[in-house]
């Protein structure tokens, strides 16, 4: 199996989504930088990983989501490849058109950072299917900007159609409904905001995110 993680200038989680994937999953991991214009042949799996891309200038995510090797990323995911954004990059997956939302900053205009405990609204997606029915995860949340919002048009759409996928039991940014992690509509790209990649040992507090790269890579 073959992974891809996207470097952007400001990424500080690039190394961390890494060696996650490699210890969960045994897979080859590339590092992929932003100004690259093609990705690794048969890549099974596309991480955008979280930090500060560009310095969050502008808005977060906008101008990474215009960087060269988006263009490959978005006709992945396009193919039905596993693309996933965590934290920064589900911000630039909102930014680039990809996952329906976007993210403001948190409700009470500060940075939060810790563990958090996370609802499985959907155990049935290709980045859940490993967690077989539990509905409970723990993660952790370090954002700025991790306020998800929409219309109440787009969030019926999202809950109507099973495409909530994670939710906060304790809300610790504001999140519209308690949104941390959405699919879209074809089900193989996952935004959310909880790190994945800080919680894939037992060592770390949880080895809750391990199970989400390993179903994504199941999959494929």
């Amino acid at each position: 199996m073959k992974a891809a993680v996207v470097v952007f200038p400001g990424s500080n989680c690039d190394r961390d989504c890494k060696v996650a994937v490699e210890r969960s999953t045994g897979a080859h991991v590339d590092m992929v930088w932003h100004g690259d214009t093609q990705l690794p042949d048969g890549v099974d799996l596309i991480v955008l990983p979280g930090g500060f891309s560009y310095g969050d200038y502008l808005r977060c995510g906008a101008m990474a989501s215009l960087s060269p090797i988006m263009t490959e990323v978005k006709a992945a995911a396009e193919r039905g490849v596993a693309t996933v954004g965590i934290c920064n990059g589900f911000q630039i997956l909102c930014e680039a058109g990809l996952l329906p939302g976007a993210l403001l900053r948190n409700e009470r205009l500060k940075y939060v950072c810790k563990p958090v405990d996370l609802e499985v609204v959907n155990a049935q997606t290709r980045f859940t299917a490993g967690y077989q029915g539990r509905r409970q995860v723990a993660m952790t949340v370090g954002n700025g900007e991790g306020n998800f919002f929409a219309d109440e048009e787009t969030l019926d759409r999202l809950e109507g159609e099973g495409q909530v996928v994670f939710r906060y039991l304790d809300n610790p940014n504001g999140s519209t409904r308690g949104i941390a992690g959405i699919v879209n509509g074809q089900g193989n790209v996952l935004g959310l905001m909880p790190h994945p990649d800080r919680a894939f040992e037992a060592e770390l507090g949880s080895a809750d995110g391990a199970i989400l790269f390993q179903s994504a890579l199941a999959s494929a």
